[in-house]
């Protein structure tokens, strides 16, 4: 049974990582700092699941080396999936610094351990938000060397210091770059769980441009199961983990709320923010070819998922604030 850390566990796809992984009998510990970057009840949430599924849980920052230091001599892990980052393209440029201590020094902490301790796998979580101004469908060949943002530019400099380390150390690194994940327990600041609250609320829902942008919107569960399937050896990748199908408009992604919650959207228009981009579409084709993976669930069932838990959860929902 392998020894698996995942750094931001108590983060939306981490959360789901680690009970994944839980599940198909790995032995799992979590680090999360916790922060208030979005309303921390909802990670306060997700570590309760993780603790029903018996998965240890740190409170470690990724920039803490020293604290990192001890969680390493202590554990003896087989691999790291570094799920720990700063998200969020719009707050990066409000606040860049913060985007290179925890996405840049961060992994690189993590990645000095994995020499130090002969840790030969690392898996980085990164972002389609790199492959702005290049055609659709993205592929991993292109060059992505103009990021827009300073989130983008962040994970670009993350995976490349990957490839320092896998070059100069033999550290078997694979890059999952991921296609706007949704699903339960989604991040608040994010479209579609802002999106579901508005709608079933009735209050306002700001949208930023005029929706026809487009987005391949990827399930949580599939994001999760390609996350895994990319700690098998495969030396320096980097994948997609996208819908790998038509982008979805965010009108039409509204639009199937509206017809999951039999309730009608209140849109309030802003000016589309120039860091966006106006249409991401993942080629899968690597992920199918090296990993065996693809996605799953249809939009539309995806949507019901989304739908129905916030429901469930509803009274913790209707407290979070949504950064909108």
């Amino acid at each position: 049974m392998k020894n698996i850390l995942v750094t931001g566990s108590a983060g939306f796809i981490g959360s789901r990582t680690c009970e994944k992984l839980a599940d198909y009998g790995y032995k799992v510990t979590g680090i999360d700092n916790v922060n208030d970057y979005y309303d921390v009840r909802l990670k306060e949430h997700r570590l309760k699941h993780l603790a029903k599924k018996y998965i240890e849980f740190r409170q470690i920052d990724i920039e803490n080396y020293l604290e990192l230091k001890k969680l390493f001599e202590e554990k003896k892990f087989d691999a790291v999936i570094n799920l720990a980052a700063r998200a969020g393209v719009r707050a990066s440029i409000e606040n860049p610094d913060i985007y290179f201590s925890t996405n840049v020094q961060g992994t690189l902490n993590l990645l000095k351990l994995c020499v130090e301790h002969k840790i030969n796998k690392f898996v980085l979580a990164s972002t389609s938000s790199l492959y702005s101004g290049e055609p659709i469908p993205f592929s991993e060949k292109y060059p992505v060397n103009e990021p827009i943002s300073p989130y983008a530019a962040s994970k670009k400099a993350a995976e490349v210091l990957s490839y320092t380390y896998h070059y100069l150390y033999g550290v078997d690194v694979t890059v999952v770059r991921y296609f706007t994940v949704y699903g339960p327990a989604g991040r608040p600041d994010m479209s579609p769980l802002r999106f579901i609250h508005s709608i079933v609320e009735g209050k306002p829902l700001k949208l930023y441009g005029d929706g026809n942008q487009s987005r391949d919107f990827t399930y949580i569960d599939d994001i999760a199961e390609g996350t895994i399937k990319a700690l098998a050896p495969l030396g320096y990748e980097i994948i997609n983990l996208g819908g790998g199908r038509s982008p979805v408009t965010i009108n039409d992604f509204i639009k199937s709320i509206e017809e999951k919650t039999n309730k009608k959207a209140v849109i309030e228009y802003f000016p589309f923010n120039k860091a966006d981009m106006k249409e991401t579409m993942a080629d899968i084709s690597k992920a199918h070819k090296l990993l065996g993976w693809q996605p799953i669930t249809e939009i539309d069932e995806g949507v019901t998922k989304s739908v129905e838990w916030y429901h469930e959860n509803r009274e913790l929902m209707k407290g979070i604030d949504y950064y909108d």
